[in-house]
């Protein structure tokens, strides 16, 4: 059902954004030395090859495989017969059937004579695949790439974060008194017709932090947290039904520009995109707001 959803708009991020990306990778191989560079992705794990190439998995895993001075790959574990659909969503024309990865990887290393390529957060290679890859001849290097925040990828973001306030901002108002699968449904019904990709809805009636929708009735001081996925960028946006105090009393912080759509920032980087979610206390309840923001050396910007 995903993959019908994912689409490439040739006016949002031309063929000429991914060119850009992939010769700031290249230059980068060169400068180490290093014939190629494999970037891991699935399902979940996907903003690294969607940044080179807009490919999103909507299930199964692969790799994109990016020689120096060559068109990049795809080796893919999903049905050849998706391969028309891909090409039509990606720049890329060189896709090849890869039930086993590692397997595949070591024949295309062995056509192109590379004894040496770089992995794209290596330490973080799903454990068959670096298993199999550790224990061949080919030298693995880490490779690490800064968030490039360039206009058409920030462009993206604050489309997806537009159409998750908006809707929030319009639905909130009548939401007391539906149900959680009540007002989560019209969430979906509304932003997919917009768009979205992806959706991860989590409501509170203030007892408990955001969770997944029940059939209890929302209250008027309830929150709602959302991830929302647009054309592969996930946004998160939090919003509370009633007032709330400006002064909270915790912050929780995700970064949303690592390899998965958003997790825990463990350390914070610059540039970066980060997720905050402010709770505040109000008559013994919880209330939840939260942001995409733009972090870098000016400071945190709004998305």
């Amino acid at each position: 059902m995903k993959r019908g959803w994912i689409h490439w708009d040739h006016t949002e991020v031309p063929r000429a954004a991914f060119e850009t990306r992939l010769e700031i990778l290249r230059q980068s191989l060169l400068s180490n030395d290093l014939p190629a560079a494999v970037i891991y992705t699935d399902v979940w794990r996907s903003n690294q090859a969607r940044h080179f190439c807009n490919f999103m998995p909507y299930w199964n895993r692969a790799l994109l495989v990016v020689p120096r001075d060559a068109p990049a790959i795809l080796l893919c574990s999903l049905s050849p017969r998706v391969y028309p659909w891909i090409r039509s969503v990606t720049i890329l024309d060189d896709i090849r059937p890869s039930p086993n990865l590692a397997q595949q990887l070591l024949a295309l290393a062995d056509e192109h004579g590379w004894n040496r390529l770089a992995v794209l957060d290596l330490p973080q290679l799903p454990h068959d695949l670096h298993r199999q890859l550790f224990t061949s001849q080919i030298h693995l290097f880490p490779l690490s790439l800064p968030f490039s925040a360039d206009n058409w990828e920030l462009a993206m973001y604050r489309r997806a974060a537009q159409m998750a306030r908006s809707t929030l901002d319009e639905a909130l108002p009548k939401a007391p008194g539906l149900t959680g699968h009540e007002f989560a449904s019209r969430l979906e019904r509304t932003l997919r017709r917009a768009g979205a990709e992806d959706l991860v809805t989590l409501l509170t009636s203030g007892r408990t932090v955001p969770a997944p929708p029940t059939a209890e009735p929302l209250t008027p001081n309830f929150s709602v947290a959302l991830a929302l996925e647009y054309r592969g960028h996930w946004v998160k946006i939090a919003r509370c039904a009633s007032p709330r105090d400006p002064f909270p009393s915790r912050i929780h912080v995700e970064t949303l520009s690592g390899p998965y759509p958003y997790e825990v920032a463990a350390r914070l980087a610059s540039p970066s995109l980060l997720a905050l979610r402010f709770e505040s206390q109000s008559e013994g309840l919880r209330l939840f707001h939260g942001d995409t923001y733009l972090s870098n050396d000016q400071g945190l910007q709004l998305l």
